[in-house]
């Protein structure tokens, strides 16, 4: 486990002690994350765990990770992007000014499923076999777009095409 997963593990076990809802009160959990991440740094001074190599980018990750859609959420804080989309795991797209790129965002299908589900959670959806695609509208404004791969014709990891409009 990299220190970065140690910090977000003990992050994700206070907010669930202290009752925190991370989406509502996201700057509670800032300062949560503040304070595990100099708690953590005072730890590995006095016994042999890994230090933390980068430590904004790990409060950014860890915050991002509990708080936010993880891998995506520097796509959704830059305000140059339109639209986020994903075709496969490995393969996510964004629209700036109205041209797609390609982004070194990889991703693993369970990630994808993770944030999928995080997503929907506030709009009350839901997509499954029984309902393989679904539009929703986040808190925020944004558009998601999401739908499943035809099991008939595409491999069980494949996560079928997710496209995510941001206002």
């Amino acid at each position: 486990m990299s220190a970065v997963d140690t910090v977000e593990a003990e992050v994700r076990e206070l907010v669930r002690r202290r009752g925190l809802d991370p989406v509502a009160d996201r700057s509670a959990v800032r300062l949560l994350v503040d304070e595990v991440v100099a708690d953590y740094d005072e730890r590995t001074l006095t016994s042999s765990m890994a230090p933390l190599a980068d430590r904004p980018a790990a409060v950014r990750a860890v915050l991002d990770a509990v708080a936010g859609f993880g891998p995506l959420q520097r796509h959704l804080d830059d305000p140059a992007v339109e639209e986020i989309w994903i075709n496969e795991p490995g393969r996510v797209f964004v629209a700036r000014h109205g041209r797609s790129e390609l982004t070194t965002t990889i991703l693993t299908a369970g990630q994808v499923r993770d944030l999928v589900e995080k997503m929907l959670k506030s709009s009350g959806r839901r997509i499954d076999m029984s309902s393989p695609f679904v539009d929703a509208v986040l808190p925020d404004g944004s558009r998601l777009h999401v739908v499943i791969p035809d099991i008939a014709q595409r491999p069980r990891e494949d996560v079928g095409g997710i496209s995510l409009n941001l206002l």
